[in-house]
């Protein structure tokens, strides 16, 4: 039997079929084949231009006594490459099901009628948590909205508590409604406008004036060049595109990267809602002029992600309290001097906050809040001054009334007795004597004495508090950075992506476009462009003849 080298150089027509033993040593372990020379004379035909006689050539055959050693690359008779395409069969069979499930998800999640009921429903979430009110007691839902009394004939204290209302944005169905708007904006994005975006990115051109007639907007220009209106498309800003007869220009691809802008703005904007209300801290503290406070003593967190600083360690000193009044009276806006110490008692900071100007350091916000009445100064027959504790009085409405008593000694009588001082705020004093009448009114900054029941009565001042929320929110900044790109990407949006093919068809060019926004706009546009065709190939005309001309 000749060996496979021998037969393939004897029949080069055929294929040779051997089979190879089922365990191959390795080919540098193989012993080198021995080989056997062979010279083969036959005749050639030899036909030259001039016919020239028969010549005699040897070829040399070369015989191996075994077939050569096995490739280990793969290329053996391409048995790998089909083992291969069946795995990669086997692999796709498998995992077919996945991807089916996969494509059938996404396709639900991008759907647009879902993302907008997603957002009606969290709009409606957020109106009613403007509506309950926030973060009060359990006893405060019992009272306001008791089982026996519900409120719209339905909504009772288990209507809040149970699902969480009761801290609306931190609540379980508001965060996973926001994940699942989340969740379709990414799914839209992948699906929808990530292809949008790479279909508009391509060059394409046509090759057929029909198609190019089909467009929204056709046009002939005859007597014209592509050239020409490369120029003049150039000149209006589109990008140009030329490949022997037919042409593509576009512009205004950034309003197709918008959406994809506006859907990552929004992300933004939920994952800063999300991280304010599952890591914020927030408290709320009334001080007395003079006292002070450590800022984590107040602070409480709001949520798993909520994570002390080290500026919690921060001592803050209420300097002075002090409010501004009207000509009628009422008080117009109210003050706190504030000085902040670190753990070594050195002053770091200090500031006058007022209503909607608050204090910021080390990501902490101290708001002014409220006010109160802490103490008065009286003296009494030339002694003292005592500190007389003001207790708030209710009333019905939103006024604020304080009072304090001056006790007297009597020793007739068994329930204690003394001078009565009302007041509203800080600037004046109402006292009463021990029967409940009333004596008179002073000013704290007066010094004027007042006699009550055989007292002299002068009120030295009057110590207000002041009232301070205190607040750590993370998310604020990635919300800020959320909303300027959504205004960024909404305006951008509206820019027109407009696309323009033209074919030159003998001494006739075929223009056509389409745009997505702005349609009667670009039809006005595209009229004005082509008018212009003519006219700069008449201004070359008229400059090639003066060329000629002066030549």
């Amino acid at each position: 039997m000749p060996s496979p080298t021998c037969y393939l150089l004897l029949n080069p027509g055929k294929p040779y079929h051997h089979q190879l033993p089922l365990l191959l040593p390795s080919p540098r372990l193989l012993p080198a084949p021995r080989r056997r020379v062979v010279h083969v004379s036959c005749d050639v035909q030899r036909r030259g231009g001039g016919g020239g006689p028969r010549r005699e050539s040897k070829k040399q055959v070369v015989f191996f006594d075994a077939a050569p050693p096995v490739s280990q690359q793969g290329g053996g008779g391409g048995g790998g490459e089909d083992e291969r395409k069946v795995a990669k069969k086997k692999d796709n069979a498998s995992l077919g099901p996945l991807r089916r499930a996969t494509k059938r998800t996404l396709s639900l999640l991008s759907n647009l009628p879902l993302a907008i009921s997603e957002m009606f429903a969290i709009a409606a979430l957020m109106a009613l948590g403007t509506v309950i009110d926030q973060g009060e007691a359990p006893s405060y839902y019992f009272e306001k909205f008791p089982e026996d009394n519900p409120v719209f004939g339905f909504i009772t204290w288990r209507w809040i508590l149970t699902p969480g209302f009761d801290h609306m944005f931190s609540s379980p169905v508001f965060l996973g409604l926001l994940a699942l708007l989340a969740t379709s904006l990414m799914a839209c994005t992948y699906t929808t406008q990530i292809p949008i975006v790479k279909v508009a990115r391509r060059w394409s051109f046509m090759h057929s004036s029909g198609s190019i007639r089909k467009q929204e907007f056709a046009d002939s220009l005859p007597c014209a060049s592509i050239l020409d209106l490369g120029v003049i498309l150039m000149g209006s800003g589109y990008e140009v595109f030329t490949k022997g007869p037919s042409l593509y220009a576009f512009k205004g691809l950034a309003g197709r990267f918008a959406p994809i802008g506006v859907h990552l703005a929004m992300l933004f904007i939920m994952s800063g809602a999300t991280l304010s209300a599952t890591g914020s801290f927030k408290g709320s503290v009334d001080v007395p002029q003079g006292l002070n406070f450590v800022i984590g003593d107040v602070m409480k967190p709001k949520g798993v992600l909520s994570f002390a600083p080290d500026v919690f360690n921060t001592e803050v000193h209420v300097n002075r309290f002090y409010m501004e009044y009207y000509d009628s009276g009422e008080v117009s806006q109210f003050y706190s001097d504030l000085s902040l110490f670190d753990l070594d008692g050195n002053e770091v900071m200090r500031k006058t906050i007022k209503v909607n100007d608050p204090l910021r350091y080390g990501g902490v916000t101290i708001y002014q809040t409220d006010w109160g009445f802490s103490a008065l100064q009286v003296k009494k027959n030339g002694e003292g001054p005592f500190n007389l504790a003001v207790a708030p009085l209710k009333l019905n409405g939103d006024k604020k009334l304080f009072g304090t008593l001056l006790p007297l000694e009597n020793s007739g009588s068994s329930n204690v007795k003394g001078i009565s001082m009302l007041a509203r705020d800080l600037q004046s004093i109402v006292l009463y004597d021990q029967e409940g009448k009333f004596v008179g009114v002073r000013r704290p900054s007066s010094k004027l004495p007042i006699e009550i029941d055989g007292n002299e009565i002068v009120i030295e001042d009057a110590i207000g508090s002041t009232g301070l929320d205190l607040k750590t929110d993370p998310g604020v900044p990635i919300v800020y950075a959320g909303f300027g790109a959504l205004m960024l990407t909404t305006c951008i949006s509206y820019l027109s992506h407009s696309q323009i093919w033209a074919l030159q068809d003998g001494s006739t060019v075929v223009v056509g476009g389409k745009t997505n926004r702005a349609k009667l706009e670009f039809s006005g546009e595209m009229n004005r462009l082509l008018d212009k065709v003519p006219e700069l190939i008449s201004t070359n005309e008229n400059t090639v003849d003066s060329k000629q001309s002066a030549t």
